[in-house]
């Protein structure tokens, strides 16, 4: 089998095919395996084929990014803020104001171990595999913020495949332009945790 062969049915099963098959019930355990395998899979593949090194880009421009991140997380605060209010004003700030000690956790628990998962796989992994099977650079990022979305089909909620895809896009504009995981990382962390705080986080499947 050609390579490129193999790397178009190793997209359609690892971002296609499992996604979905998350919706369909059977054993959480056989859902967590499968998801396990296809993370050590990713791994192996960015370790032993791509042959990639996770080291820290000197040539980072984090003034930068961080007027940027400051730019785009003030339209986000401002947006989602009013969101909870006008549907769900109970759970404004709800956690950070009843929870803290929870809330403190859980975004260090969701940065650490969700979020940089996600990134290696939808980003590192991603572009690095399948960005040459595609010319049109808009429409690799478009179909990478997509397969971001299904990634959350699991939780049957259109509001979260909404949400991640406007991530996926920034996630995925953000990581073309610098080809940096820890950017893409801290970005996706910011934006993940805001939502927490806000009120948005149970159904984003945090635990409230």
């Amino acid at each position: 089998m050609k390579s490129t062969q193999y790397k178009f049915i190793e997209l359609l099963i690892c971002f296609i095919l499992i996604p979905i098959s998350f919706t369909i019930d059977y054993s959480i355990w056989i859902k967590l395996l499968i998801a396990l395998f296809g993370f050590i899979y990713t791994l192996l593949i960015i370790l032993k084929v791509e042959r990639l090194k996770f080291k820290i880009s000197p040539q980072i421009n984090w003034n930068l990014f961080i007027r940027e991140i400051f730019l785009k997380l003030t339209v986000i605060i401002i947006v989602t803020t009013a969101f909870v209010y006008l549907t769900d004003k109970s759970s404004l700030f709800k956690v950070v104001l009843e929870k803290p000690k929870i809330w403190i956790f859980i975004l260090f628990f969701y940065s650490m171990f969700s979020v940089y998962p996600q990134e290696l796989i939808y980003r590192t992994f991603f572009f690095k595999r399948y960005s040459k099977l595609f010319t049109n650079e808009r429409l690799f990022i478009f179909l990478n913020a997509i397969l971001f979305s299904l990634g959350h089909i699991f939780f049957r909620n259109t509001l979260v495949l909404v949400l991640t895809f406007l991530g996926g896009l920034l996630f995925a504009i953000t990581f073309n332009k610098t080809k940096s995981i820890i950017l893409v990382s801290i970005e996706h962390a910011i934006y993940g945790c805001w939502l927490f705080t806000v009120g948005m986080g149970e159904m984003l499947g945090f635990p409230a």
